[in-house]
């Protein structure tokens, strides 16, 4: 497995700073959760990380290596990503597309090995997509198709996982098993969620963006607090413990929702 560091990443997009100097540590095996208002930067941080954007300063490293030094094949073997953009416009079925995890790994039009094929196999039936493998993907329900895009994802044997608000479209069960799967995934995984609750049940530590800066960063129970929710998210919130896990969980009063600038809504 191996280290992802943001190293002082800064983007900026038609001379508007969206991320600036932002430095965070995915550590190997480690589930890292990138939280924040809409538009405070999480997608484009995540965005330099699977080399859609290239930073404007900063680099994203791999056990110190600059990713953007290397050939994009290269850094494909290591780094997954599930991003929000993604979609299928062609029908191809879904063992064909869990399948396409694996091209990063392979020549021109080189046949998947026997090995490959069972990871295949293992990945569908870890994300219950098992039986649509002969499906075609245009076919499918939202959620199936997310579940569809993890086991390509997962194919891709990564050395770090990058998944961008995975949980859209995923019923209660598969957001719970998702995310469980996560913990035990094995490469460092950096993840952005809009429900606390579930990021505080799924990751070792949260890293708070506001305007693009990192406002705080640490394990849950440090970060989860009342006046964290009121600055930076707007709103009232009391912060208990769960009654078996002790993970912090956010309890919302709808009737004390503020404005970002802290008046009422």
């Amino acid at each position: 497995m191996a280290r992802l560091l943001l190293d002082e990443l800064s983007v900026s997009i038609g001379g508007a700073p969206i991320v600036e100097e932002l430095t965070l540590a995915v550590e190997p095996g480690q589930v890292v959760g990138l939280v924040g208002p809409n538009g405070s930067g999480k997608t484009t941080a995540l965005r330099c990380v699977y080399r859609a954007l290239r930073p404007a300063g900063g680099a994203v490293r791999i056990d110190g290596q600059d990713l953007a030094a290397m050939p994009l094949r290269d850094s494909a073997r290591l780094v997954a990503a599930l991003t929000q953009e993604g979609r299928a416009d062609l029908d191809f079925t879904v063992e064909e597309v869990v399948g396409l995890g694996r091209a990063p790994h392979l020549r021109g039009n080189q046949p998947l090995s026997a090995r490959e094929r069972e990871l295949c196999r293992q990945a569908m039936a870890r994300m219950e997509v098992l039986h649509l493998a002969g499906r075609g993907v245009l076919s499918l329900s939202g959620g199936e198709r997310q579940r569809v895009l993890v086991a390509r994802a997962l194919v891709q044997e990564p050395r770090v996982l990058v998944l961008d608000e995975p949980t859209n479209h995923l019923d209660l069960h598969h957001q719970i098993r998702l995310l469980s799967m996560l913990r035990h995934a094995g490469p460092g995984v950096l993840v952005t969620l809009h429900d606390l609750n579930l990021a505080a049940s799924a990751c070792d530590r949260l890293a708070v963006l506001s305007h693009g800066a990192l406002v705080a960063c640490g394990p849950p129970a440090d970060v989860l607090t009342s006046r964290l929710l009121r600055e930076v998210f707007g709103v009232e919130a009391s912060v208990v413990p769960h009654p078996l896990t002790g993970v912090p969980q956010v309890l919302y009063d709808l009737g004390t929702a503020t404005t970002m600038e802290g008046n009422p809504a």
